[in-house]
Protein backbone atom coordinates (compact mmCIF):
# COMPACT_ATOMS: atom_id res chain seq x y z
CA UNK A 1 0.00 0.00 0.00
CA UNK A 2 1.75 3.20 -1.11
CA UNK A 3 1.49 6.53 1.09
CA UNK A 4 -1.32 8.03 -0.52
CA UNK A 5 -3.40 5.24 0.28
CA UNK A 6 -2.39 5.29 4.32
CA UNK A 7 -3.10 9.52 4.27
CA UNK A 8 -6.73 8.60 2.72
CA UNK A 9 -7.25 5.82 5.39
CA UNK A 10 -6.06 8.77 8.11
CA UNK A 11 -7.86 11.30 7.55
CA UNK A 12 -11.11 8.90 6.75
CA UNK A 13 -10.79 7.60 10.83
CA UNK A 14 -10.38 11.62 11.97
CA UNK A 15 -13.24 12.39 10.15
CA UNK A 16 -15.44 8.94 11.73
CA UNK A 17 -13.59 9.62 14.96
CA UNK A 18 -14.85 12.90 15.15
CA UNK A 19 -18.19 12.16 14.10
CA UNK A 20 -18.68 9.77 16.56
CA UNK A 21 -17.32 11.98 19.56
CA UNK A 22 -19.96 14.88 18.60
CA UNK A 23 -22.62 12.23 18.94
CA UNK A 24 -21.63 11.14 22.38
CA UNK A 25 -21.32 14.29 23.58
CA UNK A 26 -24.80 15.59 21.79
CA UNK A 27 -26.39 12.31 23.85
CA UNK A 28 -24.74 12.61 27.26
CA UNK A 29 -25.20 16.28 27.15
CA UNK A 30 -28.87 16.36 26.29
CA UNK A 31 -28.81 19.54 24.69
CA UNK A 32 -29.09 20.86 21.60
CA UNK A 33 -27.87 24.49 20.98
CA UNK A 34 -30.28 27.14 19.97
CA UNK A 35 -29.34 27.00 15.93
CA UNK A 36 -25.54 27.31 16.25
CA UNK A 37 -22.48 24.76 16.80
CA UNK A 38 -22.56 23.22 20.52
CA UNK A 39 -21.82 25.61 22.92
CA UNK A 40 -19.01 25.07 25.85
CA UNK A 41 -19.04 27.44 28.50
CA UNK A 42 -21.54 29.39 30.50
CA UNK A 43 -25.10 28.86 28.98
CA UNK A 44 -27.97 30.01 28.89
CA UNK A 45 -31.19 27.70 29.03
CA UNK A 46 -34.43 27.94 27.04
CA UNK A 47 -37.35 26.70 27.82
CA UNK A 48 -40.54 26.93 25.75
CA UNK A 49 -43.95 26.56 27.25
CA UNK A 50 -46.37 26.92 24.10
CA UNK A 51 -50.21 26.88 23.62
CA UNK A 52 -52.64 25.02 26.34
CA UNK A 53 -51.13 23.46 29.22
CA UNK A 54 -52.89 19.85 29.41
CA UNK A 55 -49.67 18.34 31.45
CA UNK A 56 -46.55 20.05 33.34
CA UNK A 57 -44.30 16.63 32.61
CA UNK A 58 -42.32 18.01 29.74
CA UNK A 59 -41.64 21.41 31.16
CA UNK A 60 -41.21 19.89 34.67
CA UNK A 61 -38.07 17.25 33.39
CA UNK A 62 -36.42 20.22 30.96
CA UNK A 63 -36.46 22.48 34.00
CA UNK A 64 -34.77 19.49 36.29
CA UNK A 65 -31.95 18.72 33.70
CA UNK A 66 -31.41 22.25 33.10
CA UNK A 67 -30.86 22.65 37.11
CA UNK A 68 -28.56 19.90 37.17
CA UNK A 69 -26.46 21.19 34.69
CA UNK A 70 -23.56 23.57 36.34
CA UNK A 71 -22.78 24.75 32.68
CA UNK A 72 -26.46 26.49 32.49
CA UNK A 73 -25.93 29.69 34.93
CA UNK A 74 -29.53 30.76 34.43
CA UNK A 75 -32.44 29.78 32.83
CA UNK A 76 -35.20 31.92 30.64
CA UNK A 77 -38.89 30.92 30.56
CA UNK A 78 -40.52 31.74 27.23
CA UNK A 79 -44.33 31.86 27.62
CA UNK A 80 -46.59 31.78 24.78
CA UNK A 81 -49.76 30.13 26.25
CA UNK A 82 -53.04 31.48 27.06
CA UNK A 83 -53.55 29.05 29.96
CA UNK A 84 -54.12 25.56 30.75
CA UNK A 85 -55.07 22.87 32.91
CA UNK A 86 -54.33 24.04 36.82
CA UNK A 87 -52.25 21.34 38.08
CA UNK A 88 -50.13 21.45 34.80
CA UNK A 89 -49.55 25.38 36.07
CA UNK A 90 -48.85 24.18 39.52
CA UNK A 91 -46.35 21.73 38.71
CA UNK A 92 -44.30 23.63 36.58
CA UNK A 93 -44.41 26.78 39.19
CA UNK A 94 -43.50 24.44 42.02
CA UNK A 95 -40.34 23.27 39.89
CA UNK A 96 -39.39 26.75 39.16
CA UNK A 97 -39.09 27.62 42.81
CA UNK A 98 -36.91 24.74 43.31
CA UNK A 99 -34.29 25.89 41.01
CA UNK A 100 -34.75 29.69 42.42
CA UNK A 101 -34.04 28.65 46.01
CA UNK A 102 -31.00 26.84 44.79
CA UNK A 103 -29.35 29.91 43.37
CA UNK A 104 -29.83 29.56 39.89
CA UNK A 105 -31.51 32.78 38.18
CA UNK A 106 -34.71 32.56 36.19
CA UNK A 107 -36.05 35.24 34.24
CA UNK A 108 -39.55 34.52 32.38
CA UNK A 109 -40.54 35.95 28.96
CA UNK A 110 -44.00 36.78 27.54
CA UNK A 111 -44.19 36.43 24.17
CA UNK A 112 -47.71 37.23 22.26
CA UNK A 113 -49.56 35.84 25.02
CA UNK A 114 -48.88 34.58 28.87
CA UNK A 115 -52.28 35.02 30.67
CA UNK A 116 -53.97 33.18 33.59
CA UNK A 117 -52.03 29.53 34.03
CA UNK A 118 -49.00 31.12 31.71
CA UNK A 119 -49.19 34.05 34.16
CA UNK A 120 -48.90 32.18 37.04
CA UNK A 121 -46.09 30.00 36.06
CA UNK A 122 -44.35 33.42 34.85
CA UNK A 123 -44.32 34.23 39.20
CA UNK A 124 -41.92 31.66 39.63
CA UNK A 125 -39.36 33.74 37.89
CA UNK A 126 -37.10 35.98 39.35
CA UNK A 127 -38.43 38.81 36.94
CA UNK A 128 -40.79 38.85 34.42
CA UNK A 129 -40.09 40.31 31.26
CA UNK A 130 -43.02 41.26 28.78
CA UNK A 131 -43.85 43.16 25.12
CA UNK A 132 -46.16 46.14 25.59
CA UNK A 133 -48.54 44.62 23.66
CA UNK A 134 -48.50 41.59 25.10
CA UNK A 135 -51.52 39.97 26.72
CA UNK A 136 -51.70 38.84 29.97
CA UNK A 137 -53.47 38.84 33.26
CA UNK A 138 -56.74 36.65 33.37
CA UNK A 139 -56.49 35.85 37.14
CA UNK A 140 -59.18 33.54 38.02
CA UNK A 141 -60.27 29.91 37.42
CA UNK A 142 -63.06 28.67 34.99
CA UNK A 143 -64.76 25.22 34.80
CA UNK A 144 -67.17 24.25 32.02
CA UNK A 145 -69.57 21.41 32.36
CA UNK A 146 -71.72 20.55 29.09
CA UNK A 147 -75.58 19.63 29.87
CA UNK A 148 -76.60 17.80 26.65
CA UNK A 149 -80.19 16.70 28.75
CA UNK A 150 -82.70 18.29 25.64
CA UNK A 151 -80.05 16.36 23.33
CA UNK A 152 -80.36 13.52 24.92
CA UNK A 153 -84.28 13.40 25.09
CA UNK A 154 -84.17 14.11 21.28
CA UNK A 155 -82.47 11.11 20.27
CA UNK A 156 -84.09 8.70 23.40
CA UNK A 157 -80.58 8.18 25.46
CA UNK A 158 -80.99 8.40 28.96
CA UNK A 159 -78.45 7.45 32.04
CA UNK A 160 -79.37 4.85 34.59
CA UNK A 161 -76.87 6.22 37.71
CA UNK A 162 -76.97 3.90 40.63
CA UNK A 163 -73.54 6.19 42.73
CA UNK A 164 -72.54 6.14 46.86
CA UNK A 165 -73.16 9.77 47.25
CA UNK A 166 -75.14 12.48 46.33
CA UNK A 167 -72.26 14.28 45.07
CA UNK A 168 -70.69 11.44 42.91
CA UNK A 169 -72.24 12.41 39.65
CA UNK A 170 -72.08 16.09 39.99
CA UNK A 171 -71.31 17.56 36.39
CA UNK A 172 -73.43 14.78 34.35
CA UNK A 173 -74.68 16.20 31.49
CA UNK A 174 -77.48 14.34 31.60
CA UNK A 175 -79.43 16.35 33.88
CA UNK A 176 -79.23 19.97 35.16
CA UNK A 177 -77.08 20.89 37.88
CA UNK A 178 -78.36 21.44 41.33
CA UNK A 179 -78.04 24.58 43.78
CA UNK A 180 -76.25 22.72 46.06
CA UNK A 181 -73.91 20.96 43.31
CA UNK A 182 -73.41 24.36 41.76
CA UNK A 183 -72.05 26.14 45.44
CA UNK A 184 -70.01 23.29 46.55
CA UNK A 185 -68.11 23.93 42.77
CA UNK A 186 -68.05 27.36 43.38
CA UNK A 187 -66.70 26.98 46.83
CA UNK A 188 -64.19 24.70 45.29
CA UNK A 189 -63.30 27.45 42.39
CA UNK A 190 -63.06 30.54 45.47
CA UNK A 191 -59.89 28.01 47.12
CA UNK A 192 -57.91 27.49 43.82
CA UNK A 193 -58.52 31.12 42.78
CA UNK A 194 -57.52 32.43 46.23
CA UNK A 195 -54.29 30.11 45.91
CA UNK A 196 -53.50 31.77 42.41
CA UNK A 197 -54.22 35.31 44.31
CA UNK A 198 -52.03 34.26 47.25
CA UNK A 199 -49.24 33.56 44.51
CA UNK A 200 -49.50 37.13 42.75
CA UNK A 201 -49.52 38.73 45.99
CA UNK A 202 -46.25 37.16 47.54
CA UNK A 203 -44.14 36.40 44.05
CA UNK A 204 -44.77 40.18 43.53
CA UNK A 205 -44.62 41.63 46.64
CA UNK A 206 -48.90 43.03 46.13
CA UNK A 207 -50.94 43.45 48.88
CA UNK A 208 -53.29 40.79 48.78
CA UNK A 209 -56.39 43.11 48.57
CA UNK A 210 -54.70 45.27 45.77
CA UNK A 211 -54.46 41.96 43.86
CA UNK A 212 -58.34 41.11 44.38
CA UNK A 213 -58.97 44.33 42.62
CA UNK A 214 -57.92 43.39 38.98
CA UNK A 215 -58.06 39.43 40.36
CA UNK A 216 -61.17 39.19 37.79
CA UNK A 217 -60.55 36.88 35.31
CA UNK A 218 -59.74 40.67 32.97
CA UNK A 219 -56.99 40.43 30.53
CA UNK A 220 -54.53 43.25 30.25
CA UNK A 221 -51.40 44.53 28.05
CA UNK A 222 -47.66 43.95 28.75
CA UNK A 223 -47.54 47.35 29.70
CA UNK A 224 -51.16 47.68 31.59
CA UNK A 225 -49.14 44.73 33.57
CA UNK A 226 -46.23 47.19 34.17
CA UNK A 227 -47.97 49.38 35.92
CA UNK A 228 -49.72 47.23 38.29
CA UNK A 229 -46.66 45.74 39.12
CA UNK A 230 -47.28 41.90 37.41
CA UNK A 231 -44.40 42.40 35.68
CA UNK A 232 -40.67 43.99 35.82
CA UNK A 233 -39.93 45.63 32.47
CA UNK A 234 -40.58 46.03 29.17
CA UNK A 235 -38.95 44.06 26.44
CA UNK A 236 -38.41 40.87 24.14
CA UNK A 237 -37.09 37.55 24.41
CA UNK A 238 -33.39 39.08 23.63
CA UNK A 239 -34.06 41.46 26.53
CA UNK A 240 -34.67 38.63 29.11
CA UNK A 241 -31.69 36.35 27.63
CA UNK A 242 -29.22 39.62 28.65
CA UNK A 243 -31.17 39.91 31.82
CA UNK A 244 -30.71 36.69 32.33
CA UNK A 245 -27.16 36.63 31.59
CA UNK A 246 -26.97 39.64 33.77
CA UNK A 247 -28.51 37.77 37.12
CA UNK A 248 -25.97 35.20 36.52
CA UNK A 249 -22.63 37.13 36.55
CA UNK A 250 -22.20 36.33 32.51
CA UNK A 251 -19.90 38.34 31.19
CA UNK A 252 -19.93 38.97 27.11
CA UNK A 253 -22.52 37.15 24.55
CA UNK A 254 -24.31 33.82 26.16
CA UNK A 255 -24.75 30.77 24.64
CA UNK A 256 -28.16 29.60 23.89
CA UNK A 257 -29.41 25.82 24.31
CA UNK A 258 -32.68 24.72 24.32
CA UNK A 259 -33.76 21.23 25.64
CA UNK A 260 -33.30 17.98 23.17
CA UNK A 261 -36.71 17.01 22.37
CA UNK A 262 -38.15 13.17 21.56
CA UNK A 263 -39.37 13.69 18.22
CA UNK A 264 -43.10 12.66 17.94
CA UNK A 265 -43.74 9.75 15.82
CA UNK A 266 -47.04 8.45 14.04
CA UNK A 267 -47.65 6.13 16.86
CA UNK A 268 -47.75 9.05 19.27
CA UNK A 269 -50.05 10.74 17.44
CA UNK A 270 -51.88 7.70 16.97
CA UNK A 271 -52.09 7.09 20.81
CA UNK A 272 -53.12 10.86 21.24
CA UNK A 273 -55.96 10.74 19.33
CA UNK A 274 -57.07 7.16 20.56
CA UNK A 275 -56.75 9.01 23.95
CA UNK A 276 -59.40 11.43 22.87
CA UNK A 277 -61.70 9.57 21.45
CA UNK A 278 -61.74 7.68 24.82
CA UNK A 279 -62.50 10.34 26.39
CA UNK A 280 -65.19 12.20 24.39
CA UNK A 281 -67.03 8.48 24.85
CA UNK A 282 -67.63 8.74 28.54
CA UNK A 283 -69.77 10.63 29.92
CA UNK A 284 -69.16 14.03 32.07
CA UNK A 285 -65.05 13.69 30.18
CA UNK A 286 -65.45 17.28 28.60
CA UNK A 287 -65.21 18.66 32.07
CA UNK A 288 -62.94 21.78 31.57
CA UNK A 289 -60.95 23.28 34.90
CA UNK A 290 -58.35 25.57 34.40
CA UNK A 291 -56.33 28.62 34.86
CA UNK A 292 -57.85 30.03 31.11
Amino acid sequence: MNSKSWVLIFIIAIVIAGAVSFLILISLGGFLPDRQALAFGDKIGVIEIEGTMITGTQAVDEIRQFAKDDGIRAIVLRIESPGGVVAAAQEIYDELGKVRRRGKPIVASMGGIAASGGYYIACGADSIVANPGTLTGSIGVIMRLPNAEELLKKIGLRYEVIKTGKYKDTGSMSRPMTPEERALLQEMLDDVHDQFVTVVSVDRNIDKDAVMEFADGRVMSGRQALELGLVDRLGGFRDAVLLAAELAGIDGEPAIVRPRRKAISLWDLLEDLLGMASKLGREGASLEYSFN
